[in-house]
């Protein structure tokens, strides 16, 4: 008897480690897989544009590896270090997924301006239609355009239009999906339990004050702030460049990685604010149920 339980009790000890191995693999793997990802993300401008300088691909490599490094440490440790709502799937996602899709489509018309094909030219009536769509008065594109020097050639200014209605078409799209998949599919619940410390690792809880108020006002800063930002930056870049000597955007890589910015930043903070608000709503809809809990039993005792 005592050997059969010596047995099985040294089963379980070799199934647990043999679990245990697999799940760090499949960790190292996940990692792995997501460092290339932005490595391959940072990369992709340089890899599609023909007339890349060697300074400028080496500063590219350079800046591809650190951030792999960085997205290999964070997604490696058992904990997050600064990204938000890791386990929290698809907040992530679908930042980085808006990123690669509006790198990638800008990119494929840059170089479809040199080496045209039908993906290029098909893209390029895609972003010419959406470009000029957006581009009415008062719009986010439209303040991009007005951004330009008036010595911008008319080349350049259709360049940064179709590029901003591609980037803030793609940034609308995402904000969009994020919040049917807040309404309509539950997230975070979704996935199981939703740990708000594990998910908020920069969110300090002990700083004082309730946590659902300050959760409701970082969101609300959060909202305000990516919705007003796609207004502010172009008037912002303007004011500037009647003090400073302005960045020119002639260069293909310097327009994706601006207009990539200028639109998926402000989407990434309306994101944050959305996710925080949701965080609150959880953090309430558990106190009511914990306090009617606490009645029902006092009243019972009673």
């Amino acid at each position: 008897m005592a050997a059969k339980i010596g047995i099985m009790t040294r089963h379980r000890t070799g199934s647990g480690q043999l679990e245990g191995n697999r799940a760090v693999v499949s960790q190292i793997c996940g990692s792995f897989v997501r460092a290339f990802l932005v490595a391959l993300l940072i990369a992709t401008p340089a890899l599609m544009l023909p007339w890349v300088a060697a300074d400028t691909a080496q500063i590219v490599v350079v800046i591809a590896l650190l951030f792999s490094l960085l997205t290999f440490i964070e997604y490696f440790g058992r904990y997050p270090s600064f990204v938000e709502f890791r386990f929290a799937a698809p907040y992530n996602r679908l930042k980085f997924i808006a990123v690669f899709i509006v790198v990638m489509m800008l990119s494929l018309i840059a170089r479809g301006q040199t080496s045209p094909n039908t993906l290029s030219s098909m893209l390029s009536f895609i972003g010419q239609f959406m470009g000029n769509t957006l581009d009415f008065p008062f719009s986010p594109v439209r303040l991009i355009v007005l951004m330009m020097p008036p010595d911008a050639t008319e080349q350049l200014t259709n360049s940064v239009r179709v590029a901003a209605g591609i980037s803030y078409s793609v940034s609308l799209i995402t904000v969009i999906t994020f919040i049917v998949f807040v309404k309509m599919f539950g997230w975070p619940m979704r996935n199981g339990a939703f740990n708000v410390w594990v998910n908020l690792p920069l969110f300090d809880p002990t700083r004082g004050g309730d946590i659902v108020d300050r959760l409701r006002r970082d969101s609300g800063l959060n909202i305000v702030l990516g919705v007003l930002l796609p207004f502010m930056i172009p008037a912002i870049v303007k004011a500037a460049s009647m003090i400073i000597e302005p960045v020119t955007i002639e260069s293909p890589q310097t327009l994706i990685w601006l207009m990539t910015v200028w639109a998926i930043l402000p989407a990434s903070i309306l994101m944050r604010g959305i996710a925080l608000m949701r965080v609150a709503e959880l953090i309430e809809e558990k106190r009511r149920r914990v306090y009617a809990k606490a009645a029902a039993e006092s009243m019972q005792e009673a």
